[in-house]
């Protein structure tokens, strides 16, 4: 294969991300994983839905598919007599975030980079006329 050729195959898939979790990269999951992130003991279930800004039903539907997915574990205790729901990551779950933040990285790089090529382009432009 050529250089070229490579080069231009290389160039053609620069922005495809499949590093993108789709399972993470939904808003409401990306926001439970990155409140996880934060308290890494874990959060009763009313607090990461305050957090998240999320409804009781949003939250359980949310953290059903992140459990699916080997992301979280959810743990039902009594405190004083009354149902706790506390939620973590698992390790395979923190890994993947993690892996997921550093494709986001990439993402935002990337994006910073087309935002400034493509306005210094656009000056060199304006400075051509007459």
């Amino acid at each position: 294969m050529s250089y070229s050729r490579k080069k231009s195959e290389r160039r053609a898939n620069q922005y495809a991300y499949p590093g993108l979790d789709r399972v993470i990269h939904e808003r409401a999951r990306l926001s439970v994983l990155t409140s996880l992130a934060r308290y890494p003991k874990g959060l009763r279930f009313n607090d990461l839905k305050t957090l998240c800004g999320l409804t009781d039903g949003n939250l359980s539907r949310h953290m059903q598919v992140l459990q699916e997915a080997g992301l979280v574990e959810v743990a039902k205790t009594f405190d004083q007599s009354r149902p706790q729901t506390t939620c973590h990551f698992t390790v395979e779950g923190r890994k993947r975030y993690i892996e997921y933040l550093a494709v986001l990285e990439q993402v935002v790089r990337d994006a910073a980079a087309a935002v400034k090529s493509a306005s210094t382009d656009r000056s060199k432009l304006r400075g051509a006329e007459p």
